[in-house]
């Protein structure tokens, strides 16, 4: 029975939905991390009867066909880079992005990836780095006696060195922003890879049109709505024991049609 087959692309499906909303929950206290949505689409359909075909001779045309579909199937799994809210720190050295936007950061291979966790740190020489130690692009590089560390909302870092009243100018953070950030590769750690998906980069100076502001001492937190995502998770729940419902039945079927058959 095809009813059997169908109902299990739905159970599928739904397992895939709950273990979608599961990741979003257990990154509600990641920072900067985007929700994921399971987004599905139905599967071919098998013609019972045609539409638009003569039912006799040249007329009496067949207004409604017979299109019976054989279920469902996964179609994407769109991380959704909404905004999340800012979130006070103190720390000089927290940035978050108010806007779209990514930091920029090297890999230890050499390779540039991106991210919007600005938890930002100084390693043993002094130089800007990810909680993993990835370098940020560009280098920033923190004396050792400085004193006090300022990053404005245009990207501009300056520091007061020990024995000076007046800050000094260290260097200059961009961002890069593309034109299908859903097409980003999540590579976890809070970093995600360009692909020809997303789009070529395009990078620009923190503040200009289209490009966001900096925040110091903050970080942004994930935009996961924990009220939303235990609501879906009980549709999706609903949705599969619908599914089961409906192998049992067919399968009940089954068995009286081969007892009726004996």
């Amino acid at each position: 029975m095809k009813a059997l087959s169908i109902a299990a692309t739905g159970m599928a499906a739904q397992d895939l939905n709950v273990q979608v909303i599961a990741n979003n929950i257990a990154n509600m206290n990641t920072t900067a991390f985007k929700r994921a949505r399971a987004e599905f689409t139905d599967l071919l359909y098998q013609a019972e009867r045609l539409q638009g075909v003569a039912n006799r001779g040249q007329s009496n045309m067949i207004p409604e066909g017979a299109q019976l579909g054989l279920g469902v199937r996964t179609a994407a799994i769109r991380n959704l880079h909404v905004q999340g809210t800012l979130t006070n720190t103190g720390n000089k050295l927290d940035l978050a992005l108010n806007g779209r936007g990514w930091f920029q950061v090297t890999s230890p291979e050499g390779e540039t990836l991106y991210t919007r966790a600005g938890a930002f740190s100084t390693n043993a020489t002094g130089q800007l780095v990810t909680t993993d130690g990835y370098l940020v692009n560009p280098n920033i590089t923190i004396p050792t006696d400085a004193t006090d560390v300022a990053v404005n909302q245009s990207g501009v870092v300056s520091v007061t060195r020990n024995g000076q009243t007046s800050a000094q100018q260290i260097g200059q953070l961009t961002l890069t922003n593309f034109a299908n950030e859903a097409g980003l590769t999540p590579l976890g750690s809070n970093l995600y890879r360009q692909t020809e998906a997303s789009g070529t980069p395009v990078s620009g100076t923190p503040g200009d049109i289209g490009f966001a502001t900096i925040n110091q001492g903050y970080l942004e937190t994930s935009n996961v709505d924990p009220v939303k995502e235990i609501t879906d998770l009980i549709s999706a729940q609903r949705a599969y024991e619908m599914n089961s419902k409906v192998i049992q039945a067919a399968d009940e079927m089954a068995t009286t049609i081969s007892k009726n058959m004996g």
